[in-house]
């Protein structure tokens, strides 16, 4: 692989990498896809859960990839989404696997939350709790 010489772009793929392995052995999932959509169905519905500026705030603890893949498809003007119940947002990670959604989704984002909790600052971890609905902080603890 051609590398660029830019450490955080030639790194970026190994960082998505070791997110989806803890994902994989949190939940003994076999399938790296499937941790992939997972991740992805979380981060988005994190993001259109929380207001704009800690969505930002959120962002710029992720690395390169990462952000990229929590930015896709964002319509800020959206956020925050109502309504916001642990419903709701199971809802919306459990509609992006289509027509087969992870068999615990409670587990399967919870395992998310974990990961970000290892990477992301202390701080920025404590402001995302407080910024939860008291409906989804059982996921996020």
């Amino acid at each position: 692989m051609k590398t660029t010489g830019i450490s955080s772009i030639d790194h970026a793929p190994q960082v998505v990498a070791e997110w989806l392995n803890l994902l994989q052995t949190d939940l003994g999932w076999s399938d790296r896809g499937r941790a992939l959509q997972l991740l992805r169905g979380t981060l988005h519905a994190l993001r259109d859960f929380l207001t704009v500026d800690e969505a930002a705030d959120l962002a710029a603890q992720l690395p390169l990839l990462i952000r990229g893949i929590y930015f896709e498809g964002w319509v800020p003007s959206k956020t925050p989404a109502h309504p916001r119940t642990a419903e709701d947002f199971m809802g919306r990670v459990t509609k992006s696997f289509g027509n087969d959604p992870p068999i615990d989704p409670d587990a399967a984002i919870a395992a998310v939350f974990s990961v970000l909790r290892r990477q992301i600052s202390l701080g920025e971890y404590d402001q995302i709790t407080h910024a939860m609905r008291k409906s989804l902080r059982h996921l996020w603890m």
